[in-house]
């Protein structure tokens, strides 16, 4: 019997490719053949997908970047991606198609539509990204990882939550060491976009423990290119141990190791943090569409284990505060640690494969 074939689109941000890595881990487990259509951009994320998965660049662009003339490009990229897409599911049919949002999901999606295959969405966040928006009322249902999850009346959806990468499985629920007289680490997490403002505040903020705490702790702060010396500079001159890089390969070992979190709420992040288990303190990025990722830190936050500061009130001297409460209370780091735990979805992955199994058979009914 033939091998099945699942055809995954998604966009060019971690918070959109993680969730498919994990779905690519596990149906390649089950037998089935996975490619995965991106474009440039996307394919940068790529380095942590099986090899067994065959990535295709379609053509797509965005209204949301470039002068004028990009802009007149959209329609003419996309419905060059539209095509070749097409000719590509005619000539090798997918069983399922599942778009994880983001622009470089719009000609895989379109494709399918056009040719009448089984398709679904998968919407991370606690808002409907634009594309998937589009989308919504043109598949055969909607997974969400995050609820509540706003969808267009009379479309199927069901919250099975975010599938987490096999390496942070691989972590789940691991045994938390809360702070004390000891070596400690925090977890410094800036997401794909708007990490600047974490760099500016959470440097000061721990400048500001006393040296004592300062000296045990190691800091792991992922930031933009452009602001990694100022940021190593800064610590070095304040006697603070850190790592400062603008990408973190290992970050499932680190969130395992930390006593504290601090993080953008993208939902991949959330989705890590609540199933290793960890405390956290989450800061929403403002420009997020939708202020999503203020939807997203709902779950953590609402249970306890985590502590929402919004952008607008991030200051040095509030975060300095919210560390302090959580590194000096070893007793309310550990509730918060089995709060997180007691949020996750650990078999969002299986779930998802079952909808994915489920939907291939359509094509048969």
């Amino acid at each position: 019997m033939d091998q099945k074939l699942l055809l995954m689109a998604a966009g060019g941000t971690g918070g959109h490719m993680f969730p498919a890595q994990a779905l690519a881990e596990a149906m390649l487990a089950r037998g089935w053949r996975v490619k995965l259509s991106t474009d440039v951009r996307g394919a940068r994320y790529t380095g942590g997908f099986p090899q067994g998965v065959e990535i295709i660049e379609a053509s797509s662009a965005t209204f949301a970047r470039g002068g004028l003339l990009a802009k007149a490009m959209v329609g003419p990229k996309i419905a060059a991606g539209v095509a070749s897409m097409a000719l590509a599911m005619r000539r090798d049919r997918p069983d399922a198609v599942i778009g994880f949002g983001g622009y470089p999901s719009i000609p895989a999606l379109a494709a399918a539509k056009l040719l009448g295959l089984p398709r679904m969405i998968h919407e991370q966040n606690g808002v409907l990204g634009r594309v998937n928006q589009l989308f919504a009322k043109h598949v055969d249902g909607i997974a969400c990882g995050t609820w509540p999850t706003n969808v267009p009346e009379g479309v199927a959806s069901a919250h099975l939550g975010n599938p987490v990468r096999a390496a942070v499985l691989d972590r789940a629920g691991a045994a938390y060491i809360p702070p004390g007289d000891y070596p400690m680490s925090v977890l410094v997490m800036g997401g794909s976009q708007g990490a600047r403002i974490l760099s500016d505040i959470v440097p000061p903020a721990f400048a500001a423990l006393p040296m004592e705490v300062i000296g045990r702790l190691r800091i792991f702060h992922q930031a933009r290119e452009e602001d990694i010396e100022r940021v190593t500079q800064f610590y070095a001159e304040h006697g603070v141990h850190a790592e400062v890089q603008p990408f973190f390969h290992d970050v499932p070992n680190l969130l395992s190791e930390c006593q504290l979190v601090i993080s953008r709420s993208g939902a991949s992040s959330v989705a890590d943090i609540s199933v290793i288990g960890r405390p956290s303190i989450l800061i929403p990025f403002a420009a997020a569409t939708g202020d999503h990722q203020t939807a997203n830190a709902r779950g953590l936050v609402d249970a306890g284990a985590a502590v929402l500061i919004p952008e607008s009130k991030l200051e040095t001297t509030v975060l300095h505060e919210q560390i302090s409460a959580i590194l000096n209370n070893p007793k309310a780091a550990t509730q918060m640690s089995a709060a997180a735990l007691g949020t996750s979805i650990p078999d969002a992955t299986e779930r998802l494969v079952a909808e994915v199994e489920g939907l291939s058979e359509k094509d048969k009914a």
